[in-house]
């Protein structure tokens, strides 16, 4: 291997759905892109999630922001037929929507702001018990959020990041960042395969943003939400639809496999699945649906959300590194925000148009972080 530094437009540092997606939208604008990705691509907390597009079953996170979510779930529309015809991967986007179960009245008017939405709609327990027999007979009835449809994560990512690479951006995988260091009017990238000279630079590695928040002078911190899931298969009547409660959802695939999650374990750095996280997850799953004690065991895994301090991802540029721009902290919402963020770093580095109040709450410097002093 060549010695000298590999030069390009914007070095993207992580290779999970968010960087695919910053690199798929860079790339149609002609920008020599490269993704370093530590791993394989997709192969962390992207392969982990269940891959649910909840804009409306998370409205009341998002709250005044539920534009930003709603514009990525719209966006899917078009990045699902875009990315088949290019490349021929499908996302397997499966629709049916969402069901928000209530098991008591309190819980009911728990879910009032979603359902003043226009596209979702309150069923009582036997319409439910219509679109999923298998639920128990317990609950009271269920938000119908039609539209929170879900794809598998990692051929998304995949497909994402092929597209990229169609549009001539490079891939490359096991190549750990160690350090990013100005260089002139760039940046500096020093890797377990080399060093890269990047007029920018795009930080999407997830709770591994915490390793280049540090040594690039900014006080910030993301937090790992450990998220433990099973799959199980379904060989009786299949669910068409996801169900939800609480925390805790079962999503199924195309395949008869039932994705089943997740516990939300604070600070937590395993990646490896507890005997109590699993035996929780089951028993939720169980009160929605109790026939899943009778499945058979497939798989169970965890993941690492990242969590920063207010609940907002970090969607913008180093406060006083020009070039620099981070792409992080997505939560649980990382598979459904892909494209908006994408589309949002994209906008940010070529000069487009974006929503002040997006530029605002996403911004790096918010929330009185502070800066350690530079370099």
């Amino acid at each position: 291997m060549s010695l000298e530094a590999r030069k390009v437009d914007v070095a993207i540092i992580g290779g999970g759905i968010i960087g695919s997606s910053i690199a798929f939208y860079l790339a149609k604008e002609k920008k020599k892109v490269a993704i370093l990705e530590a791993h394989q691509v997709g192969g962390k907390s992207t392969s982990a999630a269940a891959g649910m597009l909840g804009a409306h079953s998370e409205y009341k996170e998002f709250k005044h922001l539920y534009p930003f979510a709603r514009s990525s779930q719209l966006l899917y529309k078009d990045l699902y037929e875009e990315i088949r015809e290019l490349t021929a991967i499908d996302f397997e986007k499966k629709n049916g929507g969402l069901l928000k179960l209530a098991y008591s009245e309190e819980e009911k008017r728990d879910l009032e702001s979603i359902l003043s939405l226009s596209s979702v709609e309150w069923l009582d327990c036997n319409e439910a018990r219509g679109k999923v027999p298998q639920l128990a007979a317990d609950f009271i009835g269920a938000a119908y959020l039609k539209e929170d449809v879900h794809i598998t994560p990692l051929i998304a990512c995949n497909g994402l990041s092929k597209g990229a690479q169609l549009f001539g951006a490079e891939i490359y995988e096991y190549t750990r960042v160690l350090r990013v260091e100005k260089n002139g009017m760039g940046y500096l990238l020093k890797t377990s395969q080399g060093t890269f000279l990047a007029d920018k630079v795009v930080i999407a590695s997830g709770v591994w943003s915490n390793y280049f928040f540090q040594q690039l002078g900014l006080s910030h911190e993301i937090v790992p939400v450990k998220g433990e899931c099973v799959a199980v298969v379904n060989e009786g009547a299949p669910l068409h639809y996801s169900v939800f409660h609480d925390q805790f959802y079962i999503v199924p695939r195309n395949n008869n496999e039932l994705i089943i999650g997740a516990t939300k374990k604070w600070n937590d750095w395993s990646e490896e699945p507890s005997l109590d996280g699993i035996e929780e997850v089951i028993q939720k799953a169980k009160r929605m649906i109790p026939e899943i004690g009778e499945m058979k065991w497939k798989r169970a895994w965890a993941g690492l959300r990242p969590q920063t301090n207010d609940g907002y991802p970090f969607i913008g540029e180093h406060p006083e590194m020009k070039g620099l721009y981070f792409a992080t902290g997505h939560q649980r919402n990382g598979i459904l925000l892909a494209p908006a963020t994408g589309k949002m770093i994209r906008d940010l580095m070529i000069g487009l148009p974006v929503e002040k109040a997006w530029i605002e709450a996403f911004k790096v410097e918010r929330n009185n972080f502070a800066l350690r002093g530079g370099m």
